[in-house]
């Protein structure tokens, strides 16, 4: 078909599973978004995308005009905009395709202007994409039909998203205080250890990649089961001062850094005690005094701070900087980058940080 159009159609883990139980030819959207649902037709393609994996999982080709309905399909919400489909494609949520997988297929990775701008092509649908794209999505899942690969997938972040709550800059979350941790922390001895540890590997990780490695100037006397971070050979005494002294004062101040010359390649902030917040804070100070600074920022946490670290990138106050925190941070799990430094350790010296980007996740929040 010639003429025919291709939507972005998001899912989240639970929402694909309820579309699916209910027969799998009707898919809906909010209310809100009547106009852009009006605007598709009878074969066109919806291209169906789970957030909170980041993964396409199915194509279906629209086989009636736009209706409204509020009949039960989905648990949490209505999607009562509403269209006939039938299926072109649907796999399974383990052989999905990572989206990350085809950005040398896709014309929104091209030329980004931070590290993350790709994630605002998945605030909300439906929404029109390139023909190209769309082609290329169909492709890709046609051809992982035909040969898939299973790809392990972690059922929390299937089934979790935060959601979005809407106010006038955009969709954000609101921290239910009911169930805040106290605001005195236990004492722990085991999440310093937690920290230094993910703060060595990173370090390591680093300098074994051929950078000169930064840790912030307060923790360059620490150690991690008697390894000193003063050891490390590629372990920078001074930074680059490139930026005004504000800047510069935060900068030194995060975790762990990555550095290629006079260039920043990566920073990370480790997120370990019960807050979460000192580093959100620093990430935004330095968002707030360098815009326009493109470096890939991480925030790494234990993984079962996953859900509290997404709820509090997307705060208000984080969501109304420019760019919001949310699009130019993504998390990583201290599992993951655990075993994904394990994973290529015969290799470190080969590989570039943009291995990375294969099990960060984004903290964009994906409206439905």
């Amino acid at each position: 078909m010639s003429n025919r159009n291709y939507w972005l159609d998001l899912f989240t883990g639970a929402t694909w599973e309820e579309f699916k139980k209910a027969g799998g030819n009707i898919s809906g959207f909010r209310k809100s978004r009547w106009k852009s649902v009006q605007k598709i037709k009878i074969g066109d393609y919806l291209l169906c995308y789970l957030t909170g994996v980041s993964r396409f999982i199915g194509v279906l080709e629209v086989a009636s005009k736009p209706f409204q309905d509020d009949s039960p399909i989905w648990k949490d919400e209505e999607f009562s905009c509403r269209l006939k489909v039938k299926p072109i494609v649907e796999l399974t949520p383990e052989i999905a395709i990572p989206v990350l997988e085809l950005k040398d297929r896709l014309t929104f990775f091209d030329n980004l202007k931070s590290p993350h701008a790709w994630t605002g092509q998945f605030r909300g649908s439906p929404t029109k994409w390139k023909i190209s794209d769309g082609e290329a999505v169909v492709e890709a899942l046609l051809e992982a039909k035909a040969h898939p690969i299973v790809r392990p997938i972690d059922k929390r972040k299937l089934q979790y998203r935060p959601k979005p709550i809407k106010a006038k800059i955009g969709s954000v979350t609101i921290p239910d205080t009911s169930n805040e941790e106290p605001s005195i922390p236990k004492v722990s001895t085991k999440e310093p250890s937690d920290h230094l540890e993910i703060q060595y590997h990173l370090l390591k990780l680093g300098s074994e990649m051929g950078f000169d490695v930064w840790v912030a100037r307060n923790d360059k006397g620490r150690n991690y089961k008697g390894k000193k971070f003063s050891d490390f050979k590629r372990l920078k005494q001074d930074l680059p001062l490139q930026f005004d002294e504000a800047t510069n004062k935060t900068i030194e101040l995060i975790d762990v850094l990555w550095l290629q010359g006079n260039a920043i390649v990566a920073a990370f902030e480790i997120e370990s005690t019960t807050s979460i917040y000192s580093g959100l804070l620093r990430m935004a100070d330095l968002i707030s005094m360098q815009p326009n600074l493109n470096i890939p920022l991480y925030l790494v946490a234990p993984d079962q701070r996953r859900e509290k670290v997404m709820t509090e990138v997307n705060r208000p106050t984080f969501s109304s900087l420019e760019p919001s925190l949310s699009e130019v941070c993504s998390y990583i799990s201290f599992s993951s980058l655990l075993e994904n430094i394990e994973k290529v350790s015969s290799i470190i010296r080969y590989i570039k940080p943009e291995f990375l980007e294969e099990f960060s996740e984004s903290c964009v929040l994906e409206d439905l």
